[in-house]
């Protein structure tokens, strides 16, 4: 997305920590993790403010995080900036149907943690259902 990403992201567990007090310290991660790659852009092109719309969040997506993989891959087609989720380059959904072989995404994960089809036509008719609205809200 030209203003933003979205990372789905496996945590596990820490003893002594609940949902919150990761998902805050996750947060706070990120957030450095994000800053430190603007200012190396800024400096390596010049230029000083903010690249992305928003500040990194987390949420626990834990009861949706299927209807999150699959949001992911349908956004810059929602957004307008692709007519199919397997245009946008920089997005894992092409090695998930089989036309990049990227590192990054662990395919591995989301087929065992979401539930996600590893055949790559049932991954391909399930990925292009759509989404409802209300799920949609649900995300954001």
């Amino acid at each position: 997305m030209p203003n933003h990403y979205h990372l789905l992201i496996r945590v596990k567990r820490v003893d002594g920590l609940n949902d919150e007090q990761i998902s805050k310290r996750l947060s706070r991660k990120l957030g450095t993790l994000q800053s430190s790659y603007t200012q190396a852009i800024n400096k390596a092109h010049s230029r000083t403010g903010s690249l992305f719309q928003q500040g990194a969040k987390s949420k626990n997506l834990e009861s949706y995080g299927h209807i999150c993989f699959h949001y992911i891959h349908q956004n810059p087609v929602l957004a307008g900036l692709c007519q199919r989720a397997e245009d946008w380059e920089f997005s894992s959904y092409r090695d998930y149907i089989g036309l990049r072989n990227g590192s990054l995404p662990s395919k591995a994960v989301a087929f065992e943690c979401l539930d996600v089809p590893s055949n790559i036509q049932e991954f391909y008719r399930e990925s292009g259902k759509g989404l409802t609205d209300k799920e949609i809200e649900g995300i954001r």
